[in-house]
């Protein structure tokens, strides 16, 4: 890499390019020097990389504001160039939707009038083009106040600038800020509260009570930024080194800033109802989401020294340093700790990755990525992370009862992942007291599924041995035997399944091919023994044969599927296979879901099937006492979702393609059609038509050119149509899926029920936690165990109160919320069939709520 590269790329960083100096202003002074050296020679690459590293290193965009400032005093027209490429960056990212992209942008807009290189009133004008699509967007007669979510990304655009911008524009145009702000405020006036449901990381209905008075995401930003104000516009986390260069950058030329414009939205629909309004407000929260829901899980007491706009700048640094290093897990976790300023938050830290690690309804990122992150900052500050994330579990622990379904898997999934990278050191005996608890009790469950998903990691010697501090919870591990083969001979001797099966054995071994053993189940196995005993031979040995890894079994399924489907053809066939697969590997839920899933993906057993099965009576006894079954429901459903995306995603490739394929075909032609009506001398004789071998290749490449077109065009209509049954049996599933909820929950649900909090009242008298007390979430100083725990194990308190049917409703509500949230997307493209068939009155009132609070449909049309 090129020096001044370097030096751009490590600006304020602890870095061997500029030494032992940890001095903002001595950074700039050399890396200034660099690029004055080569703008001469390379002025284009300079302008493109300096764009580049702002917009992807944007918490060091104080610096590179600084240097675009120091190089307008040297040369006017390549900042002018710049000031011009940003603005067309913008309107691009207008154009286009690209909230992170008009987001950070707007950021270096305002440390570039910082530092007297853009004018102010060019930020302003920015600022009320936002301001006024925003106000028209939410304007009933005017706009379409379902797209609110666009209307409020543009108003926290205006507010983000202002921690590094509002002081000089205060300073220099008081007037037109002021106004601005007057505006903001209206704004605020006349918009809707926005609310949490559906999104919340705890299920608690008295928090969804008090949710009308609590301040969502903008009126917080907006009450953080008074007190901005109020404190004279100082803030402690945002660097501000154009103060050291005040002096030259004075004597710079302020550019004006190209006018833009917000794109136009949807207009509101023809026909309004429930469902075409709720289809829209969907899209809308899609293309503008929320970026941050904050995860309390800290007591305000560690973070008493933060000013409350020194937490939101924090916050911005490390989801976009999340954001633009996502795919170099050291790098993003070095900037992490190194991000410019001066006090220590190490808390803010862990709560911001968990905010986005838990976020629903599904994370910026695959939840792996913020689990490497997490291991690399352990490693990076050994004496201090771990002890907070180790408290950050702790309190996470203490709330798991109230802790959204789909949070709670991830929760299992990383906090098993974080300790296999940690030899699965944790003091287990601080949480032995969950044996006391009865088997349904969500902390219960949640050290059972953590262990069961640390034995896959590891294996379970391995595991025993980390929990012989408290020796009890091998209770909860899995078992250790091995699959369940039910057909060996027993003392000595051998009954008639056995002799089938080792008589299949011997022809998978002898290499028979799958018509010979077809034939052979035909004639002498089916006739005689019956569908059961069949089904039992044949997914018995074949899973016994390929028990001994996975490959194995990926084998055996690829080379004898042709088996399973003939023995089991149709669905009620498929659902008695599926029972057998458990069955055989009843000891190993990781096995059971692997080949389940491997079968579906081979066609082997539908989708539809897997979900009767997990709704047979045997699966739903353990709704709520293991994840197991919920765990095969996940795969079949996502595995469905994926085909349609796969597809969807061809498709647009595919029309890309052919698009490009008729504009060669169409120049092709064109060239033909030109070399056929060109004239030519032949003998000296004036003849039509080019030279004839340069028209033969002429016309062959236009042959070409046309046949690639019918193809791609053969290859869309056969890819539409798989698209169309991909989306026929999505429908399917998620009718059977649903009605299937239905019916389990209409036999369970108490009569009457109409709330959550009334299966939870007594959980909710009996722990009761008083607020003047500690929180579970304060952590002791020295070794960060929760203050209100008994060291030996025991709990204080009392027990669990929650009833086993209460409890079984509620993990079950949770997970028809956690799919409805999830899958909102497919299912509002199915809702009026839904709305039909399943979602009727009498459907039990707490599913039909679950269901509309998934999609964020207002519960009261529920």
């Amino acid at each position: 890499m090129n020096s001044w590269r370097s030096l751009l790329l490590r600006i304020g960083d602890k870095s061997p390019e500029y030494g032992a100096s940890s001095d903002f202003k001595d950074h700039i002074d050399t890396c200034f020097a660099a690029l004055r050296r080569e703008l001469d020679h390379s002025p284009t690459e300079i302008l493109d990389f300096l764009l580049t590293c702002a917009e992807q290193l944007p918490h060091k965009i104080p610096l590179y504001g600084t240097l675009i400032g120091l190089i307008n005093l040297e040369t006017e027209d390549f900042v002018k160039q710049l000031v011009e490429k940003t603005q067309t960056k913008l309107q691009d990212a207008l154009d286009s939707g690209n909230c992170n992209g008009i987001r950070i942008l707007m950021r270096l807009l305002s440390v570039m009038m910082c530092s007297k290189v853009l004018q102010p009133s060019s930020l302003v004008a920015v600022f009320e083009t936002f301001l006024s699509s925003a106000a028209t967007t939410v304007d009933e007669e005017k706009g379409n106040p379902l797209w609110q979510p666009c209307a409020d990304f543009y108003i926290t655009c205006i507010l983000a600038c202002l921690p590094w911008g509002g002081a000089e524009l205060i300073e220099q145009v008081p007037e037109d800020i002021e106004r601005v702000m007057v505006g903001v405020e209206a704004y605020l006036s006349i918009r809707k509260h926005t609310s949490d449901t559906g999104l919340s990381f705890f299920e608690n209905d008295y928090e969804s009570r008090k949710d009308l008075s609590d301040k969502d995401f903008l009126e917080d930003l907006w009450d953080r930024i008074q007190v901005l104000s109020s404190n004279g516009w100082k803030v402690e986390s945002v660097p501000r080194p154009h103060l050291s260069f005040e002096a030259q950058l004075v004597a710079g030329k302020s550019h004006e800033f190209g006018p833009i414009s917000c794109p136009s939205l949807p207009n509101p629909p023809a026909v309004p109802s429930s469902v075409s309004i709720g289809k829209q407000k969907h899209e809308a929260e899609l293309k503008y989401p929320q970026r941050v829901h904050r995860l309390n899980i800290f007591p305000p007491s560690k973070y008493e020294d933060l000013q409350p706009i020194d937490r939101f700048v924090m916050e911005e640094y490390l989801l976009d340093v999340l954001l633009f290093l996502n795919g170099c897990r050291k790098e993003c976790a070095s900037f992490m700790v190194g991000l410019p300023v001066s006090f220590r938050y190490e808390y803010l830290m862990a709560e911001t990755i968990f905010s986005q690690l838990l976020m629903l309804p599904q994370p910026p990122f695959k939840p792996v990525y913020y689990t490497l992150v997490i291991i690399d900052l352990c490693k990076a500050l050994p004496g201090a992370f771990p002890a907070v994330v180790a408290g950050a579990v702790r309190a996470l622990f203490e709330r798991i009862a109230d802790l959204d379904m789909e949070c709670r898997i991830r929760l299992i999934l990383w906090f098993s992942h974080h300790l296999s990278n940690f030899q699965f050191i944790w003091p287990w005996e601080e949480w032995a007291y969950v044996l006391d608890l009865p088997r349904w009790a969500p902390q219960r469950v949640f050290v059972q599924e953590v262990l069961d998903r640390e034995v896959r990691l590891s294996y379970w010697d391995k595991v025993k041995q980390s929990i012989e501090n408290a020796p009890g919870l091998e209770e909860l591990l899995p078992p250790k035997d091995g699959p369940n083969f039910s057909l060996g001979a027993e003392d000595g001797k051998e009954s008639n399944e056995t002799v089938l099966s080792g008589e299949l054995n011997n022809m998978v071994k002898g290499k028979a091919p799958v018509r010979e053993i077809i034939l052979w189940i035909d004639e002498s196995v089916f006739p005689i023994n019956g569908l059961e005993v069949t089904l039992r031979v044949v997914v018995q040995t074949l899973l016994n044969i390929g028990s001994k890894s996975f490959t194995h079994l990926i084998t055996v399924l690829e080379r004898y599927g042709q088996v399973f489907s003939k023995v089991c053809p149709d669905q009620d066939k498929q659902v008695m296979l599926i029972a057998e697969v458990s069955s055989f590997w009843k000891s190993n839920t990781q096995m059971t879901a692997i080949a389940i899933d491997r079968m579906m993906g081979y066609r082997l057993v539908s989708n539809l099937a897997i979900v009767r099965w997990v709704f047979s009576a045997e699966n739903i006894e353990q709704f709520h006492t293991s994840d197991r079954p919920w765990e095969i429901l996940r795969n079949a459903v996502s595995k469905t979702h994926n085909r349609i995306s796969d597809l969807r995603k061809e498709l647009l490739s595919l029309k890309k393609n052919i698009s490009s394929a008729e504009e060669a075909a169409k120049e092709a032609k064109a060239d033909l059609d030109a070399a056929e009506s060109k004239l030519t001398l032949v003998d000296g004789e004036p003849v039509l038509g080019d030279n004839p071998v340069r028209l033969n290749r002429l016309k062959s490449h236009a042959e070409k050119a046309k046949e690639e077109v019918v193809s791609l065009q053969e290859s869309l209509e056969a890819k539409e149509a798989l698209l169309s049954r991909a989306i026929e049996e999505n429908e399917a599933l998620f009718l059977l899926l649903y009605k299937s909820f239905s019916n389990v929950l209409t036999e369970r649900l108490p009569e009457g029920t109409k709330a959550l909090h009334e299966l939870k009242s007594a959980q909710a008298d009996e722990m009761v936690v008083d607020p003047e007390e500690p929180s579970s979430m304060e952590l002791d100083n020295e070794n960060q165990i929760p203050q209100n725990s008994e060291s030996n194990g025991e709990k204080k308190g009392s027990a669990y109160k929650v009833g086993e049917k209460e409890q079984w409703c509620i993990t079950t509500l949770g997970y028809v919320k956690a799919f409805s949230r999830q899958y909102a997307a497919e299912l509002w493209s199915h809702i009026e069939k839904l709305d039909a068939e399943v979602l009727t009155e009498d459907a039990p009132l707490l599913f039909r709520s679950a269901v509309y609070s998934g999609l964020r449909r207002p519960i009261n049309e529920a």
